[in-house]
This record gives C-alpha cells, structure tokens and sequence, in this order.
C-alpha cells in the first residue's frame, strides 16, 4: 500500500527554506528533495495562497517564508496543501448490501475518524519552530562530537 509522503515532503522544504537568508529558488528546493521543480511549485500553491509562502520571479526571485514559525502548526500546512489522506485504511465497498460488510465499515470508519481527530489535534500543537529547535538540537549535538573526536 503506497503512503502519502506529501505533509512529510513539504515540511522539509519549509525547514530548509527557514535556513536560507534569502529567496530559494524552487530548482534548488528541488535538488534537496530529490524531485522535479515542478512538483515543488505545485506543492506549494496552497501554502502560496494561505500567505504562508511569497515566491518571485526573475533574478534573485525564488521563494521566501512569510509566515512566524512560532504561529505555523503541523495542521495548518496539512489543511494548505489539501488535507490528504492520514490514514491509508478503505473500506471494502463490493457488496454495500451486506449487512456484515456495513457492519465492518461502519466500525472502521468510526475508528478511522477517531484516529484521525486525535492525529490533527496532535498536529495543532507542533509548530515548525519546535521542528527548527529539534533540527538545530540535533545539529549541535552532531558538531559537538565531531569537535570531540577532533580534539583526540
């Protein structure tokens, strides 16, 4: 079963492009994630239209965060780029006259749900500036002990 890495993909971009100073273009987005520019422009219109990216056109152009890290949640970038699938369960749909397979459907989808409400609720408490800390954390830790076997 394939699983949507889309919320995954896109949050990455938007670490990457806290990093940079200035506009990142979508081609250099693009190396990073080892994908088409076209798939970086595309995945970041909804982000575009909520306000929470600006991107520009020619020389130096490229795109820029607009957004306070500190305000921007996990759930809000799910809603910005179309709210896909959370849970890659379905439902059997091949005989919908079947008592037992409504039976079934009925109980998978009310837990589907649940799952999912706890799932955005828990999205709504990470911003992307807990995800910077975290990457910034890690990377500390990272040159620490580079540092270290250095000095041995």
């Amino acid at each position: 079963m394939k699983r949507d890495s889309k919320l995954s993909g896109i949050l990455h971009v938007l670490l990457h492009m806290a990093e940079f100073s200035a506009p990142t273009t979508s081609e250099t987005l693009a190396s990073l994630m080892q994908t088409n520019p076209a798939v970086i422009r595309r995945t970041m219109a909804g982000l575009r239209e909520r306000g929470y990216v600006r991107s520009e056109k020619g020389h130096g152009g490229g795109w820029t965060l607009e957004c306070d890290l500190t305000q921007l949640t996990l759930a809000d970038v799910w809603r910005a780029i179309g709210e896909p699938s959370l849970i890659a369960l379905a439902n059997r749909t091949e005989a919908p006259g079947c008592l037992v397979e409504q039976a079934v459907n009925h109980a998978l989808n009310s837990a589907i749900r649940e799952a999912e409400n706890l799932l955005i609720a828990n999205m709504e408490e990470i911003t992307l500036a807990m995800l910077q800390r975290d990457f910034h954390h890690h990377m500390a830790l990272i040159n620490k002990g580079a540092e270290h076997e250095q000095h041995q």
